[in-house]
């Protein structure tokens, strides 16, 4: 399996194109991916939850929908529209168009990076929206907890590990996670204000040694782009909805349609809709 960063995507032209991203509201948001705006979404229209989207063929999304029951950390599944629907309660607007950056897979293989999938669409493809990190970030913030790629300005980045995912029918690959530095002291309040927020991945699966999950450079994610890892700080990592992904890139289904990694879709629900006491 071959892992592709975004860092070369071919329309990135700005990674902070609005002075008020983090104001946007979702529709404004979507608006301007649909007219070709291509940028990573953290820090974008705080308090709204993004999410990650996986698209399959239709007799595809039951081995897709068990897989993510038995894997839940990395695929909490906020919904899932019918076979040839683009949009649905979480979104008032249209899969195919609305995210800064898409993959197309084709048996496996990264066909083609786009801002715009209606060309491929078809009247069986099932899709998947998937829990996305940037959702507790703001309250990461809010709590004095660093995020380092929103304060460079760079996307997430998100390693594929050596921990195997619980395979279904023909869907099965490794867990990807993503990874925010951080002074040990702050470790604790990372993990109590990120488990309040299961659907969204929750409570981180690793805190420090990146080799323990057979990351061997934290300077070359596979995904997204590497951050400033500072003297006295840890790794944290969390599981990360790039895992359909990574799955599909090693089951290789004849075609599926995803996120641009870092590029998600804005949804029209509320973080706090996730939130638990």
């Amino acid at each position: 399996m071959t892992a592709h960063t975004t860092d070369d995507h071919p329309h990135d032209h700005s990674r902070d194109p609005s002075p008020d991203r983090a104001g946007l509201a979702p529709r404004a948001a979507r608006q301007l991916f649909r007219e070709g705006l291509v940028t990573p979404t953290a820090g974008w229209s705080r308090g709204w939850t993004q999410a990650n989207l996986m698209v399959l063929p239709r007799d595809l999304a039951l081995d897709f929908l068990v897989y993510a029951q038995r894997n839940p950390k990395p695929c909490p599944v906020l919904d899932v529209l019918e076979a040839g629907e683009v949009s649905g309660p979480l979104l008032d607007g249209d899969v195919r168009t609305d995210l800064p950056a898409y993959r197309v897979y084709v048996d496996g293989e990264l066909a083609e990076e786009t801002t715009d999938v209606s060309g491929w669409w078809r009247d069986d493809l099932v899709s998947f929206l998937v829990g996305c990190s940037f959702t507790f970030e703001s309250a990461l913030v809010e709590g004095g907890v660093p995020v380092r790629h929103v304060e460079q300005g760079v996307n997430v980045p998100m390693y594929v590990t050596s921990r195997r995912c619980r395979p279904a029918g023909a869907i099965g690959g490794p867990l990807v996670v993503s990874m925010r530095p951080m002074p040990a002291a702050q470790v604790a309040d990372a993990v109590r204000i990120t488990s309040r927020y299961p659907a969204v991945h929750g409570a981180p699966v690793h805190v420090g040694d990146p080799a323990a999950l057979g990351i061997a450079d934290l300077a070359r994610p596979d995904f997204g782009d590497p951050v400033d890892v500072r003297p006295g700080e840890v790794p944290v990592f969390w599981a990360c909805g790039v895992t359909p992904q990574a799955a599909v890139m090693e089951s290789r289904p004849p075609l599926a349609i995803a996120h641009a990694p870092g590029h998600m879709l804005i949804t029209d629900a509320r973080d706090s809709d996730y939130l638990v006491p």
